[in-house]
């Protein structure tokens, strides 16, 4: 290359900012150490220490582990890893440490759906399967749901805690008149039930109703059992099946979705097929991610870099992993909307509530 060759690519080469250069190795480095704090926090969480130091006055390692039934040397390590993130306060003098109250209110069991420690889980959890997502950017597919030991666990931790604290004080209120439908008796489906804690929670309640639970996780299935088991419910029913296939025709008068559709190998088929399996005048309650279907509108969402990590690493990818469309997490607001019109329900109301920050709640019908 001649000299007027390089004074041309020079000329051609973009210009760095070398302050906003700066600021954004700072922010990498940010993000580097809270990715550490993340790890901290589930372990944190996993074991009960936040729960422990809630309940505790200033205290050694030693008074903590013990109050925990762990091992001092874990413990302290990671009390001095939390300290330095700044989530603990220690006292040099005295060796003691402790957990602000305005801290454990976000960290503790106490917080329900608030708890952000246990909502941090996730992230380890993603990571597992890293090495096979990266696989999958080459040879395309999917990763299945077995590479995910320890999910149906951690969702079912989080959907106990939102349902407990909103489905029949906030949820069920905005569905007009489904109250009193349950109250006289009705038929109703959950689709992807999971551990079916909303199904068990909804069959307490209103004990003239029967209620049944679709999900083609085993373990998942078994775990709705025993819980209905040990609330001693004789109105529900938990049936090992994919939903894509319910061929049901209207034999429901409530159908409902939590955290589900977007997870189907084909949500459309999956829509369609509730549509169908509703009574005339049926009602299918569908909880969905809240987020617009652009990404351009999503960029002040407080989230969004979380769902669409999370759609990469799990709800893309096992719905590709069966054969899917992979329509994602964030397939967004105006994305469900056509497809619920498409599947025939001609009217739907979006509502949000306040203890779930994360969805939506379509109230769709026929």
């Amino acid at each position: 290359m001649n000299a007027t060759t390089e004074n041309q690519a020079a000329d051609q080469a973009p210009s760095v900012d070398d302050t906003a250069a700066e600021e954004f190795a700072e922010r990498m480095f940010g993000v580097f150490n809270a990715s550490a704090l993340c790890l901290l926090v589930s372990v944190g969480h996993q074991v009960g220490l936040f729960d422990t130091m809630s309940a505790l006055p200033r205290s050694t390692s030693a008074e903590i582990a013990r109050a925990a039934g762990l091992d001092e040397r874990y413990v302290r390590e990671w009390l001095n890893g939390m300290t330095a993130a700044r989530v603990v306060e220690h006292d040099p003098d005295s060796a003691s440490y402790w957990l602000p109250a305005e801290h454990a209110a976000s960290l503790t069991t106490a917080a329900g759906p608030g708890n952000l420690a246990r909502f941090l889980q996730i992230i380890p959890l993603l990571a597992e399967v890293e090495s096979q997502v990266v696989a999958c950017f080459t040879t395309g597919g999917g990763v299945g749901y077995e590479a995910y030991p320890r999910f149906h666990e951690l969702m079912a931790e989080d959907s106990t805690a939102t349902h407990d604290a909103g489905l029949l004080d906030l949820v069920v209120p905005l569905v007009p008149g489904l109250r009193e439908t349950l109250e006289a008796g009705a038929t109703v489906a959950d689709v992807g039930c999971g551990s079916g804690h909303a199904i068990n929670l909804l069959a307490r309640a209103f004990p003239s109703s029967r209620f049944v639970g679709y999900d083609f996780a085993v373990e998942a299935i078994e775990a709705a059992r025993q819980e209905a088991a040990e609330w001693g419910l004789s109105n529900t029913e938990f049936v090992v099946r994919d939903v894509a296939e319910i061929d049901a025709k209207e034999e429901y008068d409530v159908v409902t979705a939590f955290d589900a559709i977007h997870d189907q190998a084909h949500p459309a088929r999956v829509l369609g097929n509730i549509a169908t399996s509703l009574k005339p005048g049926g009602t299918f309650l569908m909880v969905d991610i809240q987020a617009s279907s652009h990404v351009h509108e999503n960029l002040e969402h407080a989230g969004a870099t979380f769902l669409y990590t999370v759609s990469m690493m799990h709800c893309m990818t096992v719905s590709l992993a069966q054969g899917g469309d992979g329509l994602g997490t964030v397939w967004g607001r105006q994305t469900a909307l056509q497809m619920l019109d498409d599947a025939g329900f001609g009217h739907v109301d979006v509502h949000e509530i306040e203890t779930d920050p994360f969805n939506s709640y379509y109230v769709a019908t026929r």
